[in-house]
Order: structure tokens, then C-alpha cells, then sequence
């Protein structure tokens, strides 16, 4: 069974690599990404060379499992392989249930507390059984873990504070028309970048092994001061001599802060996906050198020397996941958008009170110190901070400057977490850099603050969420393993790895959702012909209508067959849509900024379509969710007559919306009177089914909820074509008005 456990503990650590890389590559991804440094190929390069480097030094890391949160000498073999499969085990099933439910967490996080929850499992068995006298803190290392879970914690704030007022410093100095200024200085200001990276990296992240000579690493722990100043000016002359030679530095420091940042992932963060299987790896090993078994596992407490072959193959799996992961590529753009420059990029999440709560302190804060601060001071550094006109900024999400701030501070923090052994979140520590640093750059206006605001507070609560939930998952599974021996290990295992085959084989993801769902307008499109831009914002309307069409029809007939599966699958859909409508509202600001003179007696048209949309995804999604819950709540399904009723709607609106879809894609509105014939007959026919049902309550009554459903479907439905109607004649002005 032990070697079972130890073949399992290993598949699991090739499957939590390739998960964890592709959920954690945007933590050091980001950055290079979102300022279009370089080519994906050339970002990717470098990334993968920082994480072969970085696996070399997280072998110190390994001991956070093995020893960080428990005392390994309190248990025997056959205890901590138990312990190790069940947190494993609880892990899956805890980012099972996040995937699920659309919840952010911290490979990080479940790592400390899912080993807290599987030693305290084993810890209750050995007392409950009377096999010890020891109480529970006797087998918690609860200093070492409250370390490390207080070090998670403060690292969040630290790495916000750092963000936020490296980039205050830096944009008072440089400003968002850096270039002029950039030229005199800027070899001195990345040289302090370079320098802190190879300090923090090189000369810290790397003293464990036997690249850097002891002469070299003697010097320079003895001699703190001197060496950074002697580091920060090699750096500054080198990089003011690839100046001359028109190197663009800063494109440089970002691509050396990519490959720092990759480093210290890999060198922090190994240890979250194969420092359980490694520890197990090394608990068989031991047993199987002893000559009795072991009771005590005190030999984990030692250093880990972690096997080169190990580490280095653990290395290749992530290089190889960093380049063949569409999903790294995907997660990187959630990050890029809330830390944007762009005012809108974030306004498709929903805000709290808390975080309008936040903004109107925070504004009437600034107020107060606004009015004690003399009127040039304050002039001066509004001035620092003007930023470009919207035709200047580019399509990246922010400048040079602000991608290096990012990776630095990151890099530096994470560095000197893995020094301390301390296992900090990447995730989060990259994440708060971002949001500090977008906030000191003044990216959030009064447009997006709340907004901002809302997915910082969303990410401090997965962390809690995170460690609570993988706690008590790591507590059951374990307890499960452990009192139901060799049967519930099975079928354990059996039942995680279904969990990992159905998470990773799906007929369609949400993010394969979003690419199904119609592109919104841009100002790209201004700059093409405008019959392009006419046949282009037509099929986007019309698989719009098309998906609105589809979504009805499957509701319907579901609701009339009380089919609970297909109303479920709908509800998402129509979710989908109607967020991916919402979006749009707002994506299309910027194209209207952009307008042309000539094309400004167009623009309003684009609005009221988008609007019109955005009305009718509402108005479906207010019949999906009544129509799901209603099944779901196993309620009485509606009466022949109501099914009757609303399969002649069912057909009416199919045939409605099927001409309109003709006259979109046709570009051909001759048959509008017919439409507006139809509507006006579907609408007549509404009211008489509505006077029918009243008549029917007064006389047999039914079901209240049925009734309820019946009449909401009605209302709805009258919402939606009027709204589609609409769509409709707002195309043929825009149509007519292009031509």
C-alpha cells in the first residue's frame, strides 16, 4: 500500500505542476504581457530560463513540508504517508470546488493549511485512541506555521505599500512622458532595479548553491552596503553604455525582471506542487533503509538535499506547461485588466458597499489634505502625473515604467520570502504590486475605483476562504483515509481522479464561452472601410439574435419537460451572455471617443444597439433563473393549458425573431411592416392568455409557483421582442446612415 501511495503522490505532483503553472504563470507573465515588451516567444524564453534557475533554489523551501507545520518526529510511517496522500487527496477536491464555483484561490495557502488540517486528522486519531499521552500542540509546529501564515499575511499589505509608492516615486521623477528625462537619468533608476534583482536573486536566492564562489558570497554578506552600491553602479554604467548604443533599457530591465520574477516563482513556489510527493518520496525511502519500521519520522526534520534529477525534471514539466498552456494565456488577461490604465477595463465586475464605502473615504480623506497643501505643491505633482491622450497610450495596459516597478518590487519580496523560508502567495504578492502600483498611477479614476477596489477585496477573501475550506477538506479526507485503511485510500483516489479527468475533459469551458460570444466594437473598427465595419457589427448582431433564439427555445421546451439538466446548462448560457452583453456597454467608450466627424451622426446608433442587447440578455436571463429554480425546487410543473399556451408563444417568437435574423444578415429591412404585424399579434395574443389564466385561477386555482412562473414567462417574454424590435430598427438607421 505504501508504494501505491508513493506512485499516486507522484502523478499527483505532474498533475499540480501543470495546474499550478497554468492558474500562476500570470505572476510573472504579467507584466511583460501587458506592457508588449517584447515577442510572446521572446517573453516565454526568458520566463522558462528563470524557472529551470529557480527550481535550483527552492530546495530549502521543501522543508515547509516536510517539518514547517507539524513535528514529523510524532508520527510513524505509515501516519505521515496517510497524512501526505490526504492532503493531496483534499487539495483536488478543494480546487474542484473552487473551479465549480468560480472561487479565487492560492496553491500557497491550501498547501500550509491542508497540511495543518491532515496532521491535525492524524494528531485526533493518536488521541481519541488512547495510543498517546501528548496533547495536540505536541504534533502542530504551531510557532513555525503561525510564522508562516503571519508572513502570508503581512506580505499582501507590504506588497501593496511597495507597489504603491515605488510607482509614486518613480512617476514623479519620469512622468508619462518619460523619454526626454528617461535619457538623462534612466540608467541610474534601472540600475537600482538591476541591482536590487541580483542581489535579491543572485546573491540571496542562489547562496544554497555552489554557483556563486563562498569568497564572493563571504564579501557580500559582510559587506551589505557596499556590495548593493557597488552592484547598482556596475549596472548603471553598463545599461547607460547599452543606452549610447540605442538599446532600449528599459524593454531590458523588464525582460531581466521577468526572468528575476520567474526565478523566485519557481524558487517559492515548487514546493506547493511537489513538496508533499517529494516529502513522501523521502519518508519511503527511509523506511525502507530501516531495519525495523519506523515510528518515528524524525529523520524529515533534517535539511532537505533535494535530488538534482528531481528537481531539474520538475523544472522541464513547468517550462513545457509555460509554453503549451492556453489557459496561462487566458488567466493573464483578468490581472491585466484590473490593473489597466484604460478607465473601463474593469467595470464588467460588480461592486459592494464596502468598496463604495472605501471610495467616499478615501475622496473625502484626500479632500481634507487637498486643503493643506499649498496650491503649487499641489498643481506640480498633478502635473507629474498628467497622463497621455488616449491616441498616445498604444493598445498596451500600461508603460515601461510601470511594468518594471511591478516586476521589481515583486521579484525583491518573493526573493525574500523564499530567503526566510517563508512560503510566500505569489499570486497574491504579484497581484497587490499590480494594484498598488496602478492606484499610485492614478489608473483608478471615479470611473473604475469601485470596480478596482471590489476584485482587490475578492482576492484577500479567497485567501481566507482558501485556508478555511482547505482546513477542514484536509481534516475530513484525512480522518476518512485514516480510520477507513486501505478500502477508503482506494476509493479515495479513485474518486479524486475522476474529479481531475471531469475539471481538465469538458465539452466547453467558460473560456472557450467567451469566445463564442460576439466581439464588441472597438476603435480598431473606425479605421477600417465602413462597409467592413457595417458587415462586421451586422453578424455580430445577428449571432446575438441567433443565441437569444436558441436560449428561449431550449427554456421552454425544458420547462414543459421539467428537464432540471438542460435549464441549468441555459442559466449559464444566459449569464454568460448577458455579462458578455454588459461588457460591451462599456468596451464601446472608447471607440465613441475616437469618432471621426464624420462618423459621430453613426455613433449614437452603435449605443442603442449595444443597449437594446444588453436590455434583451436581461430580459432572458429573468426567465431562465425563475424557470430553474422552479424545477430545482421540485415545484409542480405548469398545467396542459400553460404548456399549450406557451408553445404557440414558443413558435410565434421563433418566427419573429427568424425575420428578423433574415433582415439583419440581408441588410434588407422591406419586410419591417410584417415584423411589426407579427409583434403586435404576439402581444395581442399575450394579453388574451393572460386574461385566460385569470380565468382559469378563479375558477380551478393551481399550483401558486406554476402560476407565478407562468405569468413571469409572459412578461418577460413581451420585454424581450420589444427590446429585439428595437435592435432592429436601431440597425436599418445605422444601416442607412453608413451607406
Amino acid at each position: 500500500m505504501d508504494l501505491f501511495i508513493v506512485i499516486t503522490l507522484a502523478l499527483l505532483a505532474v498533475i499540480g505542476i501543470v495546474v499550478g503553472v497554468s492558474n500562476d504563470a500570470v505572476n510573472f507573465l504579467n507584466s511583460a504581457f501587458g506592457s508588449k515588451v517584447a515577442s510572446k516567444r521572446v517573453i516565454l524564453t526568458t520566463a522558462g530560463i528563470g524557472v529551470i534557475v529557480g527550481v535550483m533554489t527552492s530546495s530549502g523551501m521543501m522543508d515547509v513540508a516536510r517539518s514547517g507545520v507539524f513535528h514529523p518526529e510524532m508520527f510513524s510511517y505509515n501516519e505521515i504517508m496517510v497524512l501526505f496522500l490526504g492532503m493531496m487527496l483534499s487539495n483536488i477536491i478543494l480546487l474542484d470546488i473552487y473551479n465549480s464555483l468560480g472561487l479565487p484561490t492560492s496553491t500557497t495557502v491550501s498547501l500550509v493549511f491542508g497540511l495543518l488540517g491532515s496532521a491535525m486528522a492524524v494528531a485526533l486519531y493518536n488521541i481519541w485512541g488512547g495510543t498517546t499521552d501528548a496533547g495536540l500542540s505536541s504534533f502542530i509546529n504551531s510557532g513555525n506555521a503561525l510564522a508562516i501564515v503571519s508572513g502570508i499575511l503581512v506580505s499582501v499589505a507590504l506588497a501593496f505599500i511597495t507597489g504603491h509608492l515605488l510607482m509614486y516615486v518613480s512617476r514623479l521623477i519620469f512622468t508619462f512622458r518619460y523619454h526626454k528625462i528617461f535619457r538623462r537619468f534612466g540608467a541610474m533608476w534601472c540600475g537600482v532595479t538591476l541591482a536590487g534583482i541580483i542581489y535579491f536573486t543572485v546573491f540571496k536566492g542562489l547562496k544554497s548553491t555552489n554557483i556563486i564562489p563562498d569568497s564572493i558570497k563571504d564579501f557580500v554578506n559582510e559587506n551589505t552596503l557596499m556590495a548593493l552600491l557597488i552592484l547598482w553602479a556596475a549596472s548603471s554604467v553598463l545599461l547607460w553604455i547599452l543606452q549610447r548604443l540605442n538599446v532600449n533599457i528599459l524593454r531590458a530591465s523588464i525582460l531581466a525582471g521577468t526572468f528575476a520574477l520567474a526565478l523566485a516563482f519557481a524558487g517559492n513556489d515548487l514546493v506547493n506542487f511537489i513538496g508533499v510527493p517529494y516529502a513522501g518520496y523521502d519518508s519511503y525511502v527511509l523506511a525502507h533503509a530501516a531495519d525495523a519500521p519506523l515510528e518515528s519520522m524524525e529523520g524529515l526534520s533534517e535539511p532537505t538535499q533535494a535530488n538534482f534529477w528531481i528537481m531539474m525534471a520538475a523544472g522541464l514539466v513547468m517550462v513545457v506547461t509555460l509554453f503549451m498552456s492556453k489557459k496561462a494565456m487566458r488567466v493573464i488577461e483578468t490581472e491585466r485588466k484590473l490593473s489597466s490604465q484604460n478607465e473601463t477595463a474593469p467595470l464588467s465586475a460588480e461592486a459592494t458597499n464596502a468598496s463604495r464605502g472605501i471610495v467616499r473615504g478615501v475622496r473625502s480623506f484626500n479632500n481634507t489634505l487637498a486643503r493643506f497643501t499649498p496650491n503649487r505643491v499641489r498643481e506640480g505633482i498633478a502635473h507629474r502625473f498628467e497622463q497621455l491622450p488616449e491616441e498616445e497610450r498604444g493598445d498596451a495596459n500600461y508603460d515601461l515604467i510601470r511594468a518594471t516597478v511591478n516586476l521589481t518590487a515583486a521579484a525583491i519580496l518573493i526573493s525574500i520570502g523564499t530567503q526566510l523560508k517563508l512560503p510566500l502567495s505569489t499570486t497574491y504578492v504579484v497581484f497587490m504590486v499590480s494594484m498598488g502600483s496602478s492606484l499610485a498611477d492614478r489608473a483608478w479614476g471615479r470611473e473604475s475605483a469601485v470596480y478596482r477596489i471590489t476584485g482587490v477585496m475578492t482576492v484577500i477573501t479567497g485567501w481566507f476562504v482558501t485556508a478555511l475550506g482547505g482546513f477542514l477538506i484536509a481534516l475530513v479526507v484525512t480522518l476518512i483515509l485514516i480510520y477507513g485503511g486501505p478500502v477508503a485510500i482506494v476509493g479515495v483516489t479513485i474518486i479524486c481522479g475522476y474529479l481531475i479527468i471531469k475539471s481538465n475533459i469538458k465539452s466547453k469551458t467558460p473560456a472557450d464561452e467567451e469566445e463564442d460570444v460576439p466581439a464588441s466594437v472597438s476603435g480598431d473598427d473606425l479605421k477600417r472601410s465602413p462597409e467592413e465595419t457595417l458587415i462586421d457589427y451586422t453578424e455580430q448582431v445577428c449571432a446575438s439574435m441567433e443565441r437569444v433564439t436558441h436560449i428561449y427555445d431550449r427554456t421552454i421546451v425544458a420547462v414543459f419537460k421539467e428537464n432540471r439538466k438542460v435549464l441549468k446548462d441555459m442559466v449559464k448560457e444566459s449569464e454568460d451572455f448577458f455579462h458578455a452583453t454588459r461588457k460591451q456597454k462599456y468596451d464601446i467608450m472608447p471607440m465613441l471617443r475616437n469618432l471621426e466627424d464624420s462618423d459621430v451622426s453613426t455613433g449614437h446608433f452603435y449605443v442603442q444597439v449595444v443597449d437594446y442587447i444588453s436590455e434583451t440578455s436581461k430580459a432572458l436571463l429573468h426567465i431562465t433563473r425563475p424557470c430553474f429554480k422552479h424545477i430545482d425546487n421540485n415545484h409542480t410543473g405548469l398545467s396542459k393549458e400553460q404548456v399549450y399556451d406557451l408553445k404557440q408563444i414558443n413558435d410565434r417568437v421563433e418566427e419573429i425573431f427568424s425575420m428578423i435574423n433574415d433582415m439583419l444578415r440581408s441588410r434588407s429591412f422591406e419586410n419591417m411592416e410584417s415584423v411589426m404585424n407579427k409583434r403586435d399579434e404576439l402581444f395581442d395574443f399575450i394579453d388574451e392568455v393572460m386574461q385566460n389564466q385569470l380565468r382559469r385561477l378563479r375558477d380551478t386555482g393551481g399550483s401558486s409557483s406554476a402560476n407565478m412562473l407562468f405569468f413571469n414567462i409572459l412578461t418577460e417574454t413581451k420585454t424581450m421582442v420589444l427590446h429585439s424590435r428595437n435592435i432592429m430598427k436601431s440597425l436599418e438607421h445605422f444601416v442607412h446612415s453608413a451607406e
